[in-house]
């Protein structure tokens, strides 16, 4: 019994079919982290680049 229980731990122990999913989820975790800590910042630079790309719409004109 204390082999069987020994041997079960040491599978598990060396198991790492789930360890890829902990790593997008860990990766996953520190993405959304980062982005709402720079949000204003991401959303002002995303702002300032929509405002360019209007204004060289508007100034385009066909020949």
């Amino acid at each position: 019994m204390k082999k069987t229980a020994l041997n079960t731990i040491k599978k598990l122990w060396s198991d790492e079919s789930g360890q890829g999913a902990t790593e997008y989820i860990l990766l996953l975790v520190v993405v959304v982290g980062i982005a709402m800590i720079f949000k204003d910042k991401i959303r002002s630079a995303v702002n300032d680049k929509l405002a360019d790309l209007n204004a060289d719409i508007s100034g385009f004109t066909k020949n």
